[in-house]
């Protein structure tokens, strides 16, 4: 496994990152580079951590895993998502929202982080056949995942100021959009 083959795959780890933070971004009334840092981390951190926990897991627990990520995945996200269409119609109630720009529940960014990265511990199994490259696989997903968080953020803040719709119901169906998504690429053949 070369550097060039990890980055592909920490690309396409980040990618659900992305459109989370998109959607989350494009609720936020501003941008807040310290928030983005902070979330981006927190998405960062798990994208890269999941992949040891899938390394040292092994081999012994990889079929049970594969048999159950994808739909533990879908359920998180779409509770989110349909929590999210519920406040675009009640926005009194939606007082404590992780995307407020003070009040940030980094609870629900951390329950969101691990949904995103549950794909992860997968392909940390993956590396058990290239010991070797375990350390630089966990630091270049964990980056690039961060960079691309990031980027979502502030693209979601960005478009959301320029299009004035109701973007946390478009956000709540993205989320959906994303676990069925993940649950069809693992259930559907190929």
């Amino acid at each position: 496994m070369d550097i060039l083959s990890i980055f592909i795959i920490a690309i396409g780890l980040a990618m659900d990152s992305f459109a989370v933070s998109i959607s989350r971004g494009m609720c936020s009334p501003r941008f807040y580079v310290w928030q983005a840092v902070k979330i981006s981390f927190i998405f960062g951190f798990f994208q890269g951590f999941m992949p040891l926990i899938g390394y040292g897991l092994g081999f012994s627990y990889s079929s049970y895993m594969e048999s159950y990520d994808h739909w533990l995945a879908f359920i998180i996200l779409t509770i989110i998502g349909i929590k999210m269409i519920y406040e675009s119609f009640n926005p009194e109630e939606n007082q404590d929202s992780w995307y407020n720009a003070y009040n940030i529940s980094w609870k629900n960014v951390v329950i969101m982080a691990i949904a995103t990265s549950i794909d992860a511990l997968a392909t940390g199994l993956i590396f058990a056949a290239y010991p070797g490259f375990l350390v630089k696989a966990v630091i270049i997903i964990a980056v690039v995942t961060f960079v691309f968080a990031f980027m979502g953020r502030y693209l979601g803040v960005y478009f959301g100021q320029k299009i004035r719709l109701n973007v946390e119901l478009i956000g709540g169906l993205i989320l959906i959009g994303i676990g069925t998504k993940i649950l069809l690429q693992h259930t559907l053949p190929a």
